[in-house]
């Protein structure tokens, strides 16, 4: 008599095969080496520090951690509206400073009744505060040609380029460009604008 050939509810064990196997390695390998790759970029071209008080709200928080781009000041310098990372007066004892430039080198600076001034025209700045302080930029400011003038973007809270301690900051003491930005605040994670 022959045997039907009926529902089975037993399977087949399948196999690994020892190309799976390799398959799958190839990939763990590719995937650890893309790793390895991305923290030899992050740590060779850039560098991590934290942002040290409130000077830079609302764009960055006290205790926000930033990734610097050490490497692109090395090919171009820095412009208007970058955020820059530099230790004033290039004292390697002194934290970092992080602030957004205003002036590039040949500019001329002035701040009168609370409104920057650059080369002469007003800048139209609605999203900061009227500066309470204008410090060394009462009277006007002609950037050298290394020199870069420099803001916090909460003005009346940052000691940046008006203070006579810190003036205009040489390219030399950028350590580079505030880059990506990570956690405090409301912010989360994100590239610094």
């Amino acid at each position: 008599m022959a045997r039907h050939k009926g529902l089975n509810f037993y399977r087949r064990r399948k196999r690994i095969s020892s190309n799976m196997i390799k398959e799958i390695a190839s990939w763990i390998f590719g995937i650890c080496i893309a790793i390895l790759f991305a923290f030899v970029v992050i740590f060779s071209v850039g560098m991590k520090t934290s942002v040290i008080g409130v000077s830079m709200e609302p764009a960055l928080y006290n205790g926000q951690e930033i990734l610097i781009n050490r490497f692109i000041y090395k090919f171009s310098a820095p412009k208007n509206g970058d955020v820059v990372v530099f230790r004033p007066n290039g004292n390697q004892n002194a934290h970092f400073y992080v602030k957004r430039v205003v002036a590039v080198p040949g500019d001329t600076v002035q701040i009168k009744e609370g409104k920057l001034y650059i080369n002469g025209i007003m800048e139209e700045e609605e999203q900061f505060d009227k500066m309470a302080d204008a410090g060394i930029a009462e009277n006007e400011i002609i950037l050298n040609e290394d020199e870069f003038f420099v803001l916090g973007d909460n003005r009346n809270n940052s000691e940046d380029s008006r203070s006579g301690n810190i003036g205009a900051i040489k390219k030399e003491t950028i350590a580079g460009k505030a880059w990506f930005h990570m956690g405090a605040g409301d912010q989360g994670i994100g590239f610094v604008e």
